[in-house]
């Protein structure tokens, strides 16, 4: 009897003998000063990780951790979100994704305006063909097809796209200037269907570039209905950015209302001298959208200058057809003088970035396909042009003929006032608007703008804690919950028990990017540890070969 009467004491003095057991985790995060992307003031703490979920976070007391990270003097974050990365092909090449990893990229988002699917057949041949230096067998049809492809191969980031606009255009219609017949625009409409039910974010456009041109505004609104029935967001790189931006961000915004979707601008800028006076207005329109009830956002990169090719220097006309199309016509006598003339010539028609430059010598040559002209890269069109003795538009003619490609360009368009204004905003996230490469290899054969390596860095480096332009607390945010936020990304972008443990850690002191134009090839400093999905890929700066990225699908997304 009295053996029974000591059986609930005995009962409650384990409970609490359990209860004093410190906790363990996986991985155990500790002393580090917690930013967790919420926009709230960092905190001393830990994160405890079990396999690829955050356990626990906090204050954790004694707890212990098969591994343990003393994160003392360093910042603990959710992992960054690459808004517009063009890490299609050099994730193929080199899964590791080292220029971005270095920089605390745990998800890349593919998507501006040309998607990796749905290809048809001749698609896929025409790809195949314009490869420069990296190549790869097309293994692939649809958009999913592709982004399992990349995860099934080994990446270390997550991955996510958007279906392209462009790509599902020529799909359907080719290259042709001309609106899509009742039953090609069913077509894409049921295309962007399949693909948001793969689990694509929304639709994206490039409405600069050739066949992207010419869509027309009801076309996109069409699409963007489909994904609207999704929950998906439309995104797009404006038809202007210049001289008919505030005209552009109408037709965004009347997109975003018709279609009732969420939209986002690729890459704000306020492109040329003449159009730096812009920026108030174009505030001012993306808040009067968002008091309305619209939901408008815009990504941006830390640079005064862009990247594309040649293409964005000549009239959308010349390029119809595809490259094939547009090499003969330029070697047509009549035609060049005509192109010329327009190159030269302003006008609100087509954006021209070889005006926005306004100097060739600010018109940089950075990505060439031949090997017999990749002894340019690196100069400008005016030195090139001073080289042959040819116009700078003739030059560029030349070029794009010569080298089977639309030629990798750098213009230099913008205000860095502007830019510094633009990262303050409280709808600004972040994309690198490049690929993800590494120090070696292939890579190596072509230049690339800064932005590819330097990207994120460059935020928390120079403009959070050299010019203090936002707090450390508002720059993860715009990295990582307000992006996942904008694309309806569940369980990811910040530090919260249940969320995936996609985490980076860096010094807040010592992080900077070390890319410049002249000499690109060169990664950030000051990330020391960055894990996808519970598993460490970068460790004391180094990469650790591990390849845990997944592909992370879109609010659309019905299981099978």
């Amino acid at each position: 009897m009295k053996s029974a009467n000591l059986t609930p004491v005995f009962i409650l003095l384990l409970l609490l003998a359990s209860c004093s057991q410190p906790q363990n985790f996986d991985v155990l995060i500790k002393n580090g000063q917690i930013v967790d992307g919420s926009g709230k003031p960092s905190y001393t703490g830990a994160v405890g990780i079990n396999a690829d979920t955050i356990a626990a976070i906090g204050d954790l007391g004694d707890a212990t951790g098969t591994t343990e990270i003393d994160a003392s003097g360093l910042v603990v974050a959710p992992g960054f979100i690459n808004m517009l990365s063009w890490a299609t092909e050099s994730l193929i090449e080199d899964g590791r994704s080292m220029a971005d990893i270095k920089q605390g990229v745990t998800l890349e988002v593919f998507g501006e305006g040309w998607s990796m699917g749905p290809l048809n057949e001749a698609m896929k041949k025409e790809e195949q063909e314009s490869q420069g230096d990296i190549t790869y067998d097309i293994e692939w049809n649809s958009l999913n097809e592709y982004l399992e492809y990349l995860t099934n191969k080994g990446i270390s980031p997550n991955v996510a796209s958007f279906v392209g606009a462009t790509t599902l255009r020529i799909n359907q219609i080719g290259f042709e200037d001309r609106a899509p017949t009742p039953q090609e625009m069913d077509s894409m409409k049921l295309m962007v269907k399949q693909a948001m039910e793969e689990g694509a974010l929304g639709v994206g456009s490039s409405l600069i570039y050739a066949p992207a041109f010419y869509s027309s505004t009801e076309e996109l609104i069409e699409l963007c209905k489909v994904a609207s029935e999704y929950d998906g967001m439309y995104i797009s790189h404006m038809r202007s950015e210049g001289s008919r931006l505030l005209e552009s961000l109408d037709e965004l915004i009347r997109i975003a209302d018709e279609a009732d979707i969420r939209a986002e601008i690729y890459h704000l800028k306020q492109s040329g001298k003449e159009n730096w006076d812009k920026f108030d207005d174009v505030v001012a329109k993306v808040d009067s959208a968002n008091a309305a009830g619209l939901h408008i956002t815009a990504d941006m990169y830390n640079y005064v200058a862009g990247a594309t090719g040649l293409d964005a220097s000549m009239p959308p006309w010349v390029q119809e057809g595809g490259y094939d199309k547009w090499a003969e016509r330029l070697q047509d006598p009549e035609i060049r003088k005509k192109v010329k003339e327009e190159m030269t010539t302003p006008t609100d028609e087509w954006e021209s970035l070889m005006q926005a430059a306004g100097d060739p010598s600010k018109i940089l040559l950075v990505g060439f396909k031949a090997d017999s002209l990749k002894y340019l890269t690196g100069k400008t069109l005016k030195e090139v042009a001073e080289m042959r003795g040819t116009s700078p538009e003739e030059t560029a003619m030349d070029l794009v003929v010569q080298d089977g490609s639309r030629v990798g360009t750098i213009y230099f368009l913008m205000s860095e006032d502007n830019v510094k204004k633009q990262i303050a905003l409280p709808w600004m996230s972040f994309g690198s608007d490049a690929g993800s490469p590494a120090t070696e290899g292939v890579f190596l054969k072509s230049s690339t703008h800064p932005r590819a390596y330097g990207n994120f860095a460059r935020l928390l480096g120079k403009y959070v804690r050299d010019e203090q332009v936002i707090s450390i607390e508002e720059a993860v945010h715009k990295l990582s919950q307000l992006p996942a936020s904008n694309l309806k990304i569940e369980k990811r972008g910040s530090l919260a028990k249940g969320n995936y443990a996609d985490i980076v850690l860096f010094n807040q002191e010592t992080i900077m990017d070390k890319a410049t134009f002249e000499a690109p090839h060169q990664y950030a400093e000051g990330m020391q540890h960055v894990f996808v999905n519970g598993t460490q890929v970068l460790k004391d700066g180094e990469h650790t070969g591990n390849m845990s990225g997944r592909v992370v699908r879109g609010p659309g997304y019905r299981k099978e």
